[in-house]
């Protein structure tokens, strides 16, 4: 079974910045797009950021211009860049193949708010 642990979450403070990462366990990991899921108590998952093998990205709407998906083949791991963040953005963030195909990891919460 593949193996996908989130990490870097946490509790900031809105404007603030943070970086969530994705370490998968297998190396197949270099040929697959990647996504960023987040759900909100009572919301359905929502992707939110996706990059493919070669590194094009496309993002949800609501976070253009303020996170940036980005990932690095040789450690097996996604990044998200999160800045700007808005108390809308608070949710457990999770990562997974680009459509969803693989077993839900933990997640990692990140909370919003003043």
């Amino acid at each position: 079974q593949v193996q996908l642990v989130e990490s870097g979450g946490g509790l900031v403070q809105p404007g603030g910045s943070l970086r969530l990462s994705c370490a998968a366990s297998r190396s197949i990991f270099r040929l697959w797009s990647m996504g960023w899921y987040r759900q909100a108590p009572e919301k359905q998952r929502e992707l939110v950021a996706s990059i493919t093998s070669y590194g094009i990205t496309n993002y949800a709407d609501s976070v253009k211009g303020r996170f940036a998906i980005s990932r690095d083949n040789a450690k097996n791991t996604v990044y998200l860049q999160m800045n700007s963040l808005k108390p809308e953005d608070t949710a457990v963030y999770y990562c997974n193949k680009g459509g969803g195909e693989l077993s839900w990891g933990q997640g990692t919460q990140v909370t919003v708010s003043s």
